[in-house]
């Protein structure tokens, strides 16, 4: 009798490589984001899509806020149509960097969801920024 694991196969190699395929083409983790900017080798634009509030609390150092609601043609004309933006939320309880990406993919803009969220980056270890109160 086999595992609950096994008991559903297994897809034959070169559609479980299409599928991972597929799946890396629109995730990224956390520890690439973070060993990005450690290179200096940003080529993307991180985004923090929660609200204001807990982007102030803590964020990922980099990352620029900008509230998924408040995603638009006008907000990403600050960017050439090439950019290829990173977003994330506050952990995988939260689907903002989701509905997110699907806002930025609407309007034509390349996207990857940075999975685990912040959430994710504090499991890894990296630290959060701050941003003070005014």
């Amino acid at each position: 009798m086999p595992s609950a694991v096994t008991e559903v196969p297994t897809l034959p190699a070169a559609e479980a490589a299409a599928l991972f395929a597929r799946r890396a083409a629109h995730e990224t983790d956390c520890a690439d984001v973070y060993q990005a900017f450690q290179d200096g080798v940003v080529d993307f634009v991180l985004l923090d899509v929660r609200g204001p509030n807990a982007y102030a609390r803590g964020h990922v150092p980099g990352a620029l806020s900008l509230p998924r609601r408040e995603i638009d043609a006008a907000r990403l004309a600050a960017w050439p149509a090439s950019t290829v933006f990173v977003v994330y939320c506050a952990g995988p309880h939260c689907n903002g960097a989701a509905k997110a990406a699907f806002a930025l993919a609407t309007l034509g803009r390349p996207v990857k969801e940075m999975i685990g969220g912040l959430t994710g980056w504090q499991d890894e270890g990296f630290q959060l920024a701050v941003t003070p109160p005014r």
